[in-house]
């Protein structure tokens, strides 16, 4: 059984948690927790041993927590996704592979992609795909078409595995702290278009990649994973993006792990993140 708590600080919050389950005879196999002391909130994920109704467990916590604390219990255990795509396939191949090897932690429910290079390697997993292009459509158009395509599948995150279009405030409003970015930067440095190119020609010393939600604010969202590895004056941009798309990959893997297992709290455009 898992806990997922979020609520205000004040002094005992563990002592409550942990005397109420030893007054429900539960035992609690790992217990998390963490305190932003600037904005006065608790965090904490327990892993227990389940031997009492969830409901029950909700109210009773309800009891011995601040008001308006925010708990889940037993979060939907294998998480649904849609993957939106364009052309690279670096990122969808490797999620693709642990899907079908049941290594991901989540069923990929379809992908969707906006260029139909990608069409043939989901059929080779099974995998649907839908083929909704962006030309000569208004971004309204467009969307209203992406959606009709999700409203098929239930779904607990969209990603975007190298989806290289932007999407719009009203299509990101419906869907809060759900859709997932990789962007082959290390944020909040070269956010945008062609950041190899900017990092190229900045002659930096290191590369990296970023996983965040996506919000409002173009590359901003709050961040769930971050990774770097060192370059030096021998690459060109050639080997930038090459290794570039091994971080991608690596970042991308990590954070949806992290997510799959509930492991991600959001607060403040920032995340804690139960590692």
């Amino acid at each position: 059984m898992i806990i997922l708590i979020q609520c205000k600080d004040r002094v005992g919050l563990v002592a409550a948690i942990s005397g109420l389950m030893a007054q429900k005879n539960i035992n609690i196999v790992s217990m998390r927790e963490f305190v932003d002391i600037e904005a006065k909130q608790f965090f904490a994920r327990l892993v227990c041993e389940q031997n009492r109704d969830p409901e029950i467990l909700l109210s009773d916590l309800h009891l011995v927590l601040p008001e308006n604390a925010l708990i889940k219990i037993n979060p939907e255990p294998e998480k649904k996704i849609i993957l939106f795509v364009t052309k690279e396939y670096h990122c969808l191949g490797d999620i693709l592979v642990r899907h079908h090897f049941k290594t991901l932690g989540a069923q990929v429910q379809c992908v969707i992609g906006n260029h139909d290079v990608l069409a043939d390697i989901c059929g080779r997993f099974g995998v649907p795909f839908f083929l909704i292009t962006h030309e000569g459509k208004s971004k309204e158009k467009f969307e209203s078409e992406l959606l009709a395509a999700i409203k098929k599948y239930p779904n607990d995150y969209l990603v975007l595995a190298k989806f290289m279009r932007i999407l719009s405030p009203a299509f990101v409003e419906l869907f809060p702290m759900q859709i997932v970015n990789i962007h082959h930067s290390f944020l909040p440095a070269f956010a945008g278009a062609r950041p190899y190119m900017q990092a190229y020609k900045r002659g930096v010393k290191i590369i990296g990649a970023t996983a965040h939600f996506v919000t409002n604010d173009l590359d901003e969202g709050p961040i769930i994973e971050q990774q770097i590895i060192p370059v030096d004056h021998t690459y060109n941009i050639t080997d930038m993006i090459s290794a570039g798309k091994e971080i991608e990959k690596a970042v991308l893997a990590k954070a949806l792990k992290m997510l799959f297992e509930d492991r991600v709290f959001v607060y403040n455009n920032k995340t804690i993140v139960f590692d």
